[in-house]
């Protein structure tokens, strides 16, 4: 059973945060809607796998107004009849101002904390979180979510990223292999060089660290164009961790042997 219909999500925007008299949705929390219920599915698959021994603790990184965190409380934990708890990390203090505002109208028993700070500082992560998602993490805020995950070793990350831009480490060290591989020089055939190679990174990165690794289309590319999905899940299995670790040596131009 689905979490939430795109229904439910549109019906919960609106309740939370949609506060003038007489106002609408707009299109673009339409869109939003059509992004967050398809996550919010997949926090419930994966917090499945979780032992109910254990407590939930969600986070939800770059989190904007929270949108997923408090959602994701409300129609997923909540429900579920786990002990849980949810923590939202976001760097804009009048986002988090509007998330916390929007606690009191959600009516939930899960307890959310809603975090000021950037997602590099480790201070303004939980320790050892369940969970961590991140829906449209712009730039590097998507590698820095995945150095945080493999910190605080969560056990699974649900991650999309946004815009790839100069400052990924990974788009800069792509660009200095452009000429050394060939690749034309036609705009478009180098944008998709260099964001597969970032994609690549990032999935080896996740699977030398323990993380087993599946990259999906979380909705259709006419919602958004950033709609690729990292789902990881900490297992620590030697041999593919050594398999990952190689490939990265080999992406980075560190390694020269052959199988």
């Amino acid at each position: 059973m689905n979490a939430a219909s795109v229904h439910d999500v549109e019906h919960w925007l609106d309740r939370l945060y949609v506060a003038t008299e007489g106002a609408a949705l707009r299109q673009e929390d339409r869109r939003k809607a059509r992004e967050v219920a398809p996550m919010l599915d997949e926090i419930q698959r994966m917090i499945g796998r979780v032992s109910r021994r254990e407590p939930i603790v969600l986070v939800d990184a770059a989190a904007g107004k929270s949108y997923l965190g408090l959602l994701a409380a409300r129609l997923v934990l909540e429900p579920s009849g786990r002990r849980a708890a949810v923590v939202t990390i976001e760097r804009d203090a009048r986002r988090t101002a509007a998330s916390r505002s929007a606690i009191d109208r959600l009516g939930t028993t899960i307890p959310i904390e809603c975090r000021t700070g950037e997602v590099g500082d480790a201070s303004a992560w939980p320790d050892h979180p369940a969970l961590v998602a991140a829906l449209h993490a712009c730039g590097p805020a998507a590698d820095t979510i995945i150095e945080r995950t493999l910190a605080t070793r969560a056990r699974a990350l649900l991650l999309v990223p946004c815009c790839t831009s100069a400052s990924v480490e990974a788009a800069s060290r792509a660009t200095a292999r452009l000429s050394q591989l060939a690749v034309p020089h036609h705009a478009p055939v180098r944008r998709r060089f260099i964001q597969a190679m970032v994609d690549a990174e990032r999935t080896w990165r996740l699977e030398a660290a323990g993380y087993e690794t599946e990259v999906v289309e979380l909705f259709p590319p006419t919602i958004s164009p950033h709609n690729l999905l990292w789902r990881a899940r900490r297992v620590g299995e030697p041999r593919r961790m050594a398999v990952a670790e190689r490939a990265l040596r080999i992406g980075a131009g560190r390694c020269s042997c052959h199988t």
